[in-house]
């Protein structure tokens, strides 16, 4: 039976998760959040995840209850993701390798999310929605690889929604889209945002830049809430999403949908690709924020 350890830190959070033959034994995480209005920097992120890179391997050893010498196989987040935090973590993990003599494996970090989301939630051949703060795309396996159906043409959907926050100030704690979810919930007024599927693609910075230029006009004069645009920027981003998600199927003939990453774990956008599912007789898979 393998036992992998792996290294993920390829954003502003850090974790160290034990595998074993697809059973995950231990999954401890930090998050770096830096003030409402602020974003993560990677020279900050990457001194934040030094900081506790190993209390958090130590913590992964003591939940799964193993030792070194049972680990097989180190693996590490190879990359797309911020430089600095990806750097620091890459030199933890070939470090541990070499001082226990196991094979080093570099994952890319966007199948790592794929094959992972497969893996907990059963899906065998899913049309892929992978959304996070530095990516938006429609995913699907065909003739032995992985391929882009259609992806975001400017900045991705978890970014959008990051930005959003700061325009607004809206706490980072745990995250900027865990509270816009939270905030949407008690929005009432629909207010309309710029909708701009192209073909596969989506584009989401026109959505960023009116919504920053009408945000503070808007609240002043009391045309709206904070949690109205909250509720207008989830509706019309998830929209667009699930309109390629759905061409995508339709092209691939595929009968199962897996949503995978940090934006997938949002309940809104869950239970509109459900609904859609639902007309076309197909299945939705989601993971969740571990």
């Amino acid at each position: 039976m393998t036992i992998v350890l792996g290294f993920e830190g390829s954003a502003n959070k850090i974790g160290v998760g034990i595998v074993q033959d697809g059973k995950v034994l231990s999954n401890p995480r930090r998050t770096y959040i830096t003030p409402p209005g602020q974003g993560f920097l990677p020279s900050d992120t990457a001194r934040h995840h030094r900081s506790c890179i190993l209390e958090v391997l130590k913590e992964a050893l003591e939940e799964a209850n193993l030792q070194a010498r049972e680990i097989d196989c180190v693996a590490y987040t190879k990359g797309p993701g911020m430089g600095a935090p990806l750097l620091s973590v890459a030199i933890v993990a070939r470090t541990v390798a070499q001082l226990w003599k196991k094979p080093l494996l570099g994952v890319n970090h966007c199948i790592g999310h794929i094959e992972m989301g497969r893996l907990i939630t059963g899906a065998v051949n899913p049309t892929v929605l992978y959304v996070s703060g530095g990516n938006t795309q429609v995913i699907a396996y065909s003739e032995h690889r992985y391929r882009i159906f259609g992806e975001t043409i400017d900045i991705a959907v978890g970014n959008c929604l990051d930005r959003f926050a700061r325009v607004l100030k809206i706490s980072n704690d745990p995250s900027p889209g865990y509270n816009i979810e939270q905030m949407a919930k008690k929005g009432k007024t629909f207010v309309e945002l710029p909708y701009t599927v192209k073909g596969m693609d989506v584009s989401f910075s026109g959505i960023l830049s009116h919504t920053e230029d009408v945000a503070h006009k808007m609240l002043s004069s009391g045309e709206c809430t904070p949690e109205d645009l909250c509720f207008s920027l989830q509706e019309t981003l998830f929209s667009m999403l699930v309109e390629i998600t759905e061409r995508a199927m339709a092209h691939c003939g595929s009968q199962e949908v897996l949503i995978v990453g940090g934006v997938g774990c949002n309940l809104r956008l869950q239970e509109m690709m459900e609904a859609m599912c639902k007309e076309r007789g197909a299945k939705l898979f989601a993971t969740d924020e571990r």
